[in-house]
């Protein structure tokens, strides 16, 4: 039986998932930027947004920092996470941050199919996580997907462009979204654009902890 298709994102309390794009995001991770305003400003609100997940003992072991860590709900719903995954589908802005910026060892261990107009060979990783680049459609990046996922689920892993673009062609079961007490005022809002005449959701759950709120949610045609 296949899986789910689905897709998980923190989420600022005012709809943002990214903060405003720096100046040259190319060169976010470039050592002569560093000292930007900009970059400086991206980074650290990028961090808050995500600051729910640094110190839960799910995210140390899987980019093996150390023994320890916080369990709980939020770890909970993080090992949930990634274990329920198969395989993953993400853009190609998200996979040229990512390559820049994951460990040796990408955090996915499991085949990623990149949707790009790129021609690439496949580029493995250690520690079981391959990219596959696909160039003819989001449909056929999760074909391939399922594929390779089995009766594991396949997660939309980003940017918000491509989530976007999967729930506006029916393509996703169920999203989660983990809302994060900040506010950015501008950045990614993750349904600019979204098609509401076609899209109908239906609450699965909403559980709070200590430090954000995780919302999840049924996806149906309307």
């Amino acid at each position: 039986m296949a899986g789910k298709v689905f897709f998980s994102v923190s989420m600022s309390l005012d709809g943002f998932i990214a903060p405003e794009p720096v100046p040259a995001q190319d060169e976010l991770f470039a050592p002569h930027r560093q000292d930007d305003p900009d970059v400086r400003r991206w980074m650290a609100q990028w961090t808050e947004l995500q600051q729910w997940i640094f110190p839960l003992r799910f995210f140390r072991e899987n980019l093996k920092l150390g023994e320890g860590g916080e369990e709980g709900l939020d770890n909970d719903v993080a090992r949930e996470t990634f274990e329920r995954t198969g395989a993953s589908v993400m853009g190609k802005r998200m996979f040229d941050l990512g390559e820049q910026s994951w460990p040796q060892e990408a955090p996915f261990h499991t085949p990623v199919f990149v949707v790009t107009h790129t021609k690439r060979d496949p580029w493995e990783r250690p520690g079981n996580t391959t990219f596959h680049f696909v160039n003819d459609g989001i449909e056929h990046a999760l074909d391939q997907a399922r594929a390779a996922a089995g009766d594991r689920d396949v997660r939309i892993a980003g940017g918000g462009t491509t989530i976007l673009e999967y729930l506006n062609a029916g393509l996703v079961d169920e999203f989660s979204i983990t809302l994060s007490p900040v506010l950015f005022g501008a950045g990614t809002r993750l349904f600019d654009g979204v098609d509401a005449s076609r899209v109908a959701l239906e609450p699965v759950r909403s559980e709070p902890s200590s430090r954000v709120t995780h919302l999840t949610y049924a996806v149906h045609p309307r």
